[in-house]
């Protein structure tokens, strides 16, 4: 095992208890929620991250620590195991690094109810259940996620939701249930505004451009960026980001859209600041039906137009405060990005800056902070009576 800063002090709070992170989502792909929140958490205490796991000849574990001090585990296992035996395997594997590391009771935050069955067994100064996407609408979902995640829901002490319409569809289904939409991090993107030193691969790429930057999956409207880019052949569109759960043959070819693939979260302001525009041309569907995209306050951070369809949490607030155009169509599309390119102004500027002043990932961590340690004390009042 390598050597991670260990807790001392042994006074009831989440500042002396280590974390264990379980995520759908690999610590180095594309840096969101996950990544803002549990760097946050690693500046007092060890938090060790696990993935899902990866094919290999034998069962194991891959442990390294990120230069955040993050310590990001991720199982080893054979392709021919058993759903069962991928369990119990994954069980003994967060069973070895809990003893390794001498970790007692840590903070247990899921962002996948799927690693509740190798993990439920775990005692736990809090269980937090961060639920920042509807998992069960997306591609390729197991089928046994909705009654997992009810599982969860009973096991956890506080849940938090990814958006405000994540919010209410599990109001009613937690009895210590918040909403966190997703943050920003605006000095990060703010960066974009001032800066001139274009990538190489976006340089030669002719203006106005319309950008866009995160995962392409199920969640992207491809026949409307098609007709978006037909509409108007004279616009160019940068696309950032990888391509996931989908054929990227069935992505639009057109002329004028340029895939330029992942870039790191360091390197998306120098892109965001050469770009006219930008838009968020999601589907209408189940996967989409409660997301809140972070690109959003990112864009505007930027100081950079925004068309999105009508996701509901786009919609309100940024649409209604006229943050951001909304539109359905190419046609309706096109129009938006036309007053986006004409009309966003010193006016509009002072508003989204306005808006964001109050939105930071710090001022979010440290909200989930409170109510985290205020679960922990509870708990530990609770054990103190039982004994």
């Amino acid at each position: 095992m390598q050597d991670v800063r260990s807790n001392t002090g042994n006074e009831v709070s989440v500042d002396n208890v280590d974390l264990i992170c379980f995520s759908h989502l690999r610590w180095n792909f594309v840096f969101q929620r996950p990544q803002h929140l549990m760097l946050r958490w690693a500046q007092n205490r060890r938090v060790f991250f696990f993935e899902e796991p990866i094919d290999a000849p034998n069962t194991g574990s891959h442990i390294k620590v990120d230069p955040c001090g993050v310590v990001v585990v991720t199982p080893l296992l054979p392709k021919e195991l058993s759903h069962e035996e991928r369990v119990t395997a994954q069980r003994a594997l967060v069973d070895e690094v809990v003893k390794g590391f001498g970790l007692t009771a840590p903070v247990l935050w899921y962002y996948t109810p799927m690693a509740l069955p190798f993990s439920r067994h775990l005692e736990a100064s809090a269980v937090v259940y961060d639920c920042m996407d509807e998992l069960s609408g997306f591609l390729g979902c197991p089928p046994e996620l909705r009654l997992l995640e009810r599982e969860l829901m009973s096991h956890a002490h506080v849940m938090f939701t990814g958006g405000q319409s994540l919010f209410e569809n599990k109001r009613k289904l937690h009895r210590n249930v918040h909403a966190f939409p997703s943050s920003v991090d605006v000095p990060h993107f703010a960066k974009a505004r001032v800066i001139r030193n274009e990538p190489d691969d976006q340089a030669n790429i002719p203006h106005p451009r319309i950008g866009f930057h995160g995962v392409i999956d199920e969640r992207m409207d491809l026949d409307l960026l098609r007709g978006i880019a037909e509409l108007r052949p004279d616009w160019h569109f940068v696309v950032l980001g990888p391509v996931v759960k989908i054929d990227e043959a069935l992505l639009p070819r057109n002329a004028n859209i340029h895939y330029l693939g992942s870039k790191s979260y360091d390197q998306l302001p120098a892109y965001l600041g050469g770009w006219d525009a930008t838009m968020l041309p999601f589907a209408l569907n189940e996967a989409t039906r409660y997301i809140s995209p972070t690109k959003t306050p990112e864009y505007l951070a930027g100081g950079k137009g925004v068309v999105s369809t009508p996701i509901h949490d786009v919609v309100k607030p940024y649409g209604e405060q006229g943050l951001v155009r909304i539109a359905n169509t190419p046609q309706t599309f096109v129009k938006a990005v036309e007053a986006c390119l004409a009309g966003c102004n010193d006016a509009w500027l002072l508003k989204v800056d306005r808006f964001l002043s109050n939105m930071s990932w710090d001022r979010t961590w440290q909200q989930m902070y409170e109510l985290v340690e205020a679960v922990a004390q509870r708990q530990s009042g609770a054990m103190k009576q039982v004994g």
